[in-house]
C-alpha cells in the first residue's frame, strides 16, 4: 500500500485510529485490571521490578501474564505477516483486524461478570489480561511489519523524542511533525474516552468500542484501491 512518495493516505489514518484504541485498552487495563498494561510492555517490566522486591499493590503474576500473552500474539502475527507477503495488503489488514476485534470482543464477554472494585473473579481478571495482551501483541507485530514511520500505534517515547530532537529549535526540519503530534493526540484521546467509559460503565463498553473501531476502520482502509497492492 505504497505510493511514489511513501505510504498511501489511508494507512496512516488507520494507524492513527488504532492509536486511539491503544488509549482505550490502556485505560481498560490500568484502571480496570489492577495497574497492568496490555498494550505497552515497558510499564509491565517496570512494575514487575517493583513487584519483585515486594512493593505493595504490584502483582507479578498479572505482569507475567500480560507479557506472555503479548509475546504469543506478536509471534503469531509475525508468521501471519510473512504468509501474506506478495498477497493483497487488504487481505492481511482484514485478517489482523478480525483477530484483534474478536479477541477484544471475547474479552468483553468475559468482562460481563467481572467486578472492578474487588478484582474478581480472578479467572476473569487473567482471562481479560491474556485476551487483550494477545490482541495488542498481534497488533504491534503487524504494525511493525507495515513500517510506517512515526506511527507505532502504542509507544510514544521515540515519537516525543523525534518531535523535540528534529524540531527547528534543535536545528532540524521537523519531519513528520503532523503525524507525530497526531499519534500523541490519538492515544491521549483514547485514554480519556476509555477512562470515562471504565469509570462510568465498566469494561464491557470500551472493549466493544475498541474492537469496533479496529474492524470497521480497517475495513474502510481496505476499500481503498491501493489496498489491492501486494503486501
Amino acid at each position: 500500500m505504497t505510493a511514489p512518495n511513501g505510504p498511501a493516505a489511508p494507512l496512516p489514518w488507520l494507524l492513527l485510529l488504532l492509536s486511539v484504541t491503544t488509549g482505550l485498552v490502556d485505560a481498560i487495563s490500568v484502571l480496570g485490571l489492577g495497574k497492568v498494561f496490555t498494550a505497552n510492555m515497558t510499564g509491565n517490566i517496570v512494575f514487575l521490578g517493583f513487584a519483585a522486591v515486594g512493593t505493595p499493590g504490584f502483582h507479578a503474576l498479572s505482569y507475567l501474564a500480560a507479557i506472555a500473552a503479548f509475546l504469543i500474539g506478536a509471534l503469531v502475527a509475525g508468521r501471519v505477516g510473512r504468509h501474506h507477503v506478495g498477497l493483497p495488503l487488504r487481505r492481511w489488514l482484514m485478517v489482523a483486524a478480525l483477530v484483534e476485534a474478536v479477541l477484544l470482543w471475547i474479552a468483553a464477554g468475559v468482562a460481563t461478570g467481572f467486578d472492578i472494585a474487588s478484582q474478581s473473579p480472578g479467572s476473569a481478571l487473567y482471562a481479560i489480561i491474556a485476551l487483550t495482551g494477545l490482541a495488542m501483541g498481534f497488533r504491534n507485530a503487524t504494525v511493525r511489519q507495515l513500517k510506517v514511520p512515526d506511527l507505532t500505534t502504542t509507544v510514544l517515547t521515540l515519537t516525543l523524542t523525534g518531535l523535540a530532537a528534529d524540531s527547528a529549535l534543535a536545528g532540524g526540519s521537523s519531519p513528520n511533525r503532523g503525524r507525530r503530534i497526531g499519534g500523541v493526540a490519538a492515544i491521549l484521546l483514547g485514554a480519556a474516552i476509555g477512562a470515562l467509559l471504565v469509570n462510568r460503565a465498566g469494561l464491557v463498553a470500551p472493549l466493544i468500542l475498541s474492537g469496533a473501531l479496529v474492524l470497521f476502520g480497517t475495513a474502510a482502509c481496505a476499500l481503498h484501491p491501493d489496498a489491492k497492492a501486494p503486501a
